[in-house]
């Protein structure tokens, strides 16, 4: 056995453990974007005043080990607080990949009490689902659900309740599964079969939770398009009629659907941890000190703190910027080794590679959609832009980078979190979600020859 000092906490382990797992069971936090493969290295510990990477890292000897905490991800859910108390309420979960948001809802008057956000303690196992996913095969579903059960207790507890109530939950597919204790390995290997896309129902006891008397989910359409984009599609509701709503759910898989009354196409884009900032250099989730916004040479950050990365949306603006003074050209090609965005804050032309495989994948799989729905970009109301990205995102840059269709940038709206305010509706108005996942149709983009036809074509970037 071997003595572990974690940040002042002695812990007591066999010889061969790895040290990210006895961070996580010190009650630490250290992120592995990349699921534990060695390739970010966003999870480097001091092991006595030593750099190490903690997911690679094999404990054989006494060690001192000092973390760096990321601190919490910037999560502004674009929700209306009242903070006015009533008889009824009840609680809507949003399970981000990213985030959690838990809001306390009347029942009495249709409006949200007050709403709490949280980083997902999940990121310990890796940025995207797919991370997870494997994840869970290898090592079984226990862990990654008690992270979350163990997160949102506490956030339950914040608004000190004191009788039992109903939770209505949404997430996509995979996060429902970790947090219904249900293993979602099917969900990664072909077929890609979820145990269940239907609405659950269970007891708040049964999962762990405490204070809450039972736990409804919202229904799923496919495995990469879940009740998250559901909720989504509730909260924006119906175009007028001969018309589409388009809406897309920003992360690591961008879920987009085109919809209308009696119609509905989706799919999901496998954009990559991307715009996490988990392939990018200086990339880093939005937490204090990471560059959301960029201009004229010009950063602003997360809490105004000192820079210390770049997180997703500040990615687009300095990806449009170079663009725009011809630093990178119609390739993606960048004539100098690296761009210095603030002090020892750089993009490389990596980095600028990495965002043409993300843009092309989220452009593509719109175009996709609008050209298999036969319609035109005419034919579309609104773009509703949503997920935590969407709360700093610069609509005009995203379009100059390649990432949303000129043809919609007149189109787009910026809805933040649509899943939790699509879900405190359906808490409400208990409306019959059916409408939105009967008649809809996934398309597989993986087997789609005009998705692939347009990712080629949409890697270019279009320059002035």
């Amino acid at each position: 056995m071997h003595k572990v000092e974690i940040n002042g906490k002695i812990l007591y382990v066999k010889s061969g453990t790895l040290l990210s797992d006895v961070i996580m069971q010190s009650g630490g936090r250290v992120s592995h974007p990349c699921g534990g493969k060695g390739i970010c290295k966003k999870c480097l510990v001091k092991v006595n005043g030593r750099n190490e990477l903690s997911c690679q890292y094999r404990i054989t000897s006494d060690i001192s080990v000092v973390t760096v905490g990321e601190g919490e991800i910037l999560s502004e859910t674009g929700a209306t607080q009242s903070l006015e108390l009533t008889e009824n309420v009840c609680l809507a979960l949003d399970l981000g990949t990213t985030t959690l948001a838990l809001a306390l809802v009347s029942l009495d008057n249709s409006k949200i009490i007050k709403v709490l956000t949280k980083t997902n303690p999940q990121r310990s196992f890796g940025a995207d689902v797919m991370s997870r996913i494997e994840y869970c095969r290898k090592n079984g579903v226990k862990k990654l659900k008690e992270a979350i059960i163990s997160a949102v207790n506490p956030m339950i507890a914040e608004f000190g309740l004191k009788e039992k109530i109903t939770m209505f939950v949404s997430g996509n597919a995979t996060m429902l599964h970790l947090f219904m204790g249900i293993d979602c390995s099917s969900i990664g290997v072909a077929p890609y079969t979820p145990v269940f896309l239907e609405s659950k129902t269970e007891s708040g006891e049964k999962l762990g939770l405490h204070g809450i008397e039972k736990v409804v989910t919202l229904p799923s359409i496919a495995s990469f398009v879940g009740a998250d984009l559901v909720a989504g599609m509730n909260y924006v509701g119906f175009p007028s009629d001969g018309k589409y709503n388009l809406l897309v759910d920003l992360g690591t898989n961008a879920e987009t659907v085109l919809f209308a009354r009696n119609s509905a196409l989706c799919t999901s884009a496998a954009a990559g941890p991307c715009f996490e900032g988990a392939n990018i250099s200086c990339g880093m989730s939005a937490t204090d000190g990471a560059v959301y916004a960029y201009s004229d040479g010009k950063a602003k950050t997360v809490g105004n703190a000192p820079a210390k990365g770049v997180c997703g949306t500040g990615l687009v603006d300095v990806v449009a910027e170079l663009l725009q003074n011809g630093t990178v050209d119609e390739t993606g090609f960048m004539e100098c080794e690296s761009f210095s965005v603030a002090p020892e804050v750089e993009i490389k032309q990596a980095d600028i590679r990495q965002y043409q495989l993300a843009k092309s994948a989220v452009c593509s799989a719109i175009v996709t959609l609008i050209e298999a729905q036969k319609i035109s970009f005419d034919d579309i109301e609104n773009m509703y832009v949503s997920g935590g990205f969407s709360a700093k995102i610069n609509i005009e840059n995203a379009v100059k980078s390649g990432l949303i269709p000129k043809e919609l940038a007149a189109k787009c709206v910026a809805v933040r979190n649509s899943s939790l305010l699509g879900t405190v509706k359906y808490a409400c108005e208990k409306n019959d979600l059916a409408e939105f996942t009967e008649n809809a149709v996934y398309i597989d983009l993986s087997s789609s020859p005009l998705f692939s036809d347009l990712f080629i074509e949409n890697m270019m970037f279009e320059v002035e």
